[in-house]
Order: C-alpha cells, then structure tokens, then sequence
C-alpha cells in the first residue's frame, strides 16, 4: 500500500506579501487553514519553513514543523530537505501550496490516485479550460498549459496555446479543442525527489521557465489528475482581503 506525506513550503520574505503564511483569515493563520485541509486527505503532513515565526505558530496550534535552509531555490528542494528531516518513511512526497487556505482535499485525493500506476514519477494537477471560454484567457502566459496523453501522462507543458489548431482562428479554439491548464500542485515518489533536486536546469525550463519541463525533459513520467476545483490562491495583500469575503461567505 502507497503511504503519504504532504510537506507544505511556507517562507517569510516576500517581496509582494512579507509575512504571507501568518497572515489572519477570519481568526485563523492562513498556514493553520492550509495545514487543517491537507490533513482531512493526509495522516501524516509537515510544514517546512526558515523562520522560527512561522515555526512558533504552527507548533502553537499543535501541527508539525521542520526548519529548513533559507537558500533553496524551490518548494521542491525544500520539501526534500523536510522530508528526510521529518524522519517520514512515506513512499510519495506531496507538495502543498502554503498560499492556499481553501485547498480542497479532493485535489489532493486526484494527486494520490495518480500513485495507483507503478510508472508514475510524479503526479500533477491540470483543469479543464472552459470550451465557452475566451481566447484571451486561454492564451495567458501565466497560465501554462499541458497536453495529456491517452494514458493521463503529461506530453508537454506551456506557456504558449498547445496544441495550435491549424484549421480555426485562434478566437475559435476554444470551442474547438478540449484545453487543460495546469493546477500548480506536485507529488513525487520520495526516491524520484531525491533525483530531480540534483537535475541541473534544463534548456526548455530555461526557455519557459516553468520547472516541470526539467523533469519531462529528463525522461520522468508526470501523470496528470482533472480537478474542477476552483484555486484561491493568495499572492498580494490585495488577494487576502478576497480571500477574507470568500472565507466570511462559506462560514456565515
């Protein structure tokens, strides 16, 4: 039987929103709201931080915590790094957005059915784009899109439209192909995370920026779960107060 961990990345500094993961959301710290969701999915979940504020707050609310280096350039070396400090000798590492306080335990049950393969490396989200929706919105650069395969592996991730549809007008594409952007959530086999954290940077992650193409590119399969949960992520103060309405609106 699979067994699992979710390690939950939460910094401090923030050039946009210093101080993020304490941030209050209805009386509740945003990265206690994160760590209470992952744990109706998960027995066993950590929070990996550099700051013993963040820390201090979790332990204060009775949920683990492992320090870790205030150098890693990623969530992903840092939740290697807590995962062999948390002492877990859980098969798959599943890596949680701390941003995210409303995060749906279905999203994480969909990352864990990815693990049901032997062949899969890692395991990643990706969503359904609107058929009705806009070429606008599709094309976003910041919102990557993925092409699946038949048997729900990743093919390609981008920040260009994939696939192009050479016989429409980019307006109708849309309506014409069915879309999946990606939903930036990982989980790895525990031995594919030692691996991947050593890969140096790879030309199509360079040319993308988008980290995932470092591991496609080294040959891992990433197989792809569908979540139509909608994602409230938490990235400016502007953000927190949308995030404060909605949280008034589902516990009035």
């Amino acid at each position: 039987m699979t067994t699992f961990i979710g390690i939950i990345p939460a910094r401090y500094a923030s050039s946009r929103f210093p101080g993020k993961p304490l941030a209050d959301i209805c009386g509740m710290t945003m990265i206690e709201r994160v760590y209470r969701q992952a744990s109706k999915e998960l027995d066993e979940v950590v929070v990996a931080t550099d700051d013993e504020r963040i820390a201090d707050a979790v332990r204060a609310f009775g949920g683990n915590v492992v320090m870790t280096s205030d150098t890693h350039r990623s969530g992903t070396d840092r939740c290697c790094e807590a995962y062999h400090k948390s002492g877990s000798k859980a098969d798959v590492v599943i890596n949680i957005q701390g941003d995210e306080p409303f995060i749906d335990p279905c999203q994480i049950a969909a990352l864990k059915q990815c693990f049901d393969s032997d062949s899969t490396d890692i395991a990643t989200l990706v969503r359904p784009f609107d058929r009705n929706g806009s070429y606008e919105a599709l094309s976003d650069p910041n919102r990557p899109k993925v092409v699946v395969g038949d048997d729900m592996s990743a093919v390609y991730f981008s920040r260009s439209v994939i696939p192009y549809l050479r016989n429409y007008p980019c307006e109708e594409w849309p309506s014409h192909a069915q879309y999946y952007t990606h939903v930036g959530m990982y989980a790895y086999r525990a031995v594919v995370l030692d691996s991947i954290t050593s890969l140096p940077q790879s030309t199509l992650e360079i040319a993308e920026s988008l980290e995932q193409l470092r591991w496609l590119q080294a040959g891992y399969c990433i197989k792809v779960g569908l979540t139509e949960c909608p994602t409230i992520g938490i990235d400016t103060p502007e953000d927190l107060c949308h995030a404060i309405e909605f949280c008034k609106s589902i516990e009035a």
